[in-house]
């Protein structure tokens, strides 16, 4: 099986960047556990503060047939610009200095316990990279999912989305992205290093002691504080660039998957959806696996990611993300 080739910078390539500490690799690792929309975006440096402004050619001139001895008039393209914004995701780990200190490799054991909060941290922001939507919740970022919102209609109205006819509260999707700097990619804030994500060892503090109703009862110990921090957003400067599979029923035999639907979306984006990436959860995974099973399925191959086997769709490498829903609502 080949090893596909990568140009772009990723988080997998900031695990190799660590500190002589070794805490950002940690960050990094567990990040990418288990949803692989991590181990695949490409990041880069916002072009603002806390923003990424995108200038999109929104017409074209398209002449005029001209006669001998007749004019014509002249023309100008149209541009538009979107502006995509930034989260910032937070979290503290914090333990008693007692219990840490008491520990063989107390640095080890203080990681051990922050391992939570770091899993923590990848699955939001992987969640979001898909769901959140920065025009309701203006702390988020906007992912996929609220981009992709609408069946596609006709003629030059038509987007990257399209169903399965699948109906109710109990479905769920597949996205396509093609990451490039000239398509989909995520930002963090300029001049931050580390790509946004940051660890911080606080070292000693004082902590208060809470009793089960959160309410603190005044009593103080000495502890260890950790910080955690990722700044990110996504933006989608070419919207050909990102496709939807939708409305695809999680039970049942009916309104599947549907290898039809999937080439439909791929040939509607750019370059027919090659360089592509789709992402599903292990609902669709088995979905497709069923499939799969179909030896005259001429759709299916197989090649290696990070050294890893996975299928691929008409040359787009199938990539699982467990923050994917199985209870999306209806997309119409």
């Amino acid at each position: 099986m080949a090893e596909l080739t990568r140009n772009k910078l990723t988080l997998m390539d900031l695990a190799k960047r660590e500190d002589p500490n070794g805490d950002t690799a940690a960050i990094v690792e567990v990040l990418t556990e288990d949803n692989e929309i991590l181990q695949d975006a490409i990041w880069t440096e916002g072009n603002d503060t806390f923003s990424n402004l995108s200038t999109q050619r929104s017409s074209l001139p398209s002449g005029t047939w001209r006669r001998i001895n007749r004019g014509a008039g002249t023309e100008v393209s149209d541009t538009r610009q979107i502006v995509d914004t930034l989260g910032m995701l937070v979290s503290y780990a914090e333990c008693d200095k007692t219990l840490a200190d008491a520990a063989a490799d107390p640095k080890a054991f203080r990681m051990s316990e922050a391992s939570a909060f770091l899993e923590g941290l990848g699955q939001t922001l992987a969640e979001a990279m898909v769901y959140a939507n920065g025009n309701i919740d203006p702390e988020q970022p906007t992912g996929l999912a609220p981009r992709l919102n609408t069946l596609s209609g006709t003629g030059t109205s038509k987007n990257t989305t399209l169903g399965c006819s699948g109906t109710g509260s109990d479905l769920t999707s597949v996205y396509l992205v093609n990451w490039s700097l000239n398509g989909t990619f995520m930002f963090y804030p300029r001049n931050q290093p580390n790509m946004g994500i940051k660890h911080q060892d606080l070292g000693e503090v004082t902590l208060e002691e809470y009793d089960s109703s959160g309410a603190s009862t005044g009593r103080k110990f000495q502890g260890y504080r950790d910080y955690f921090e990722v700044k990110a957003g996504m933006a989608v400067k070419d919207p050909r660039t990102v496709g939807r599979v939708c409305n695809i029923e999680t039970s049942g035999s009916s309104n599947l998957w549907s290898d039809d639907v999937m080439l439909n979306v791929m040939n509607r984006m750019k370059k027919r959806g090659q360089g592509s990436k789709a992402y599903c959860n292990g609902t669709v995974l088995a979905q497709i696996d069923s499939a799969v099973k179909d030896k005259t399925n001429v759709n299916f191959t197989s090649a290696e990611i990070f050294g890893v086997p996975v299928q691929h769709f008409r040359g787009v490498p199938i990539r699982r993300v467990d923050q994917i829903l199985d209870t999306e609502t209806q997309v119409s």
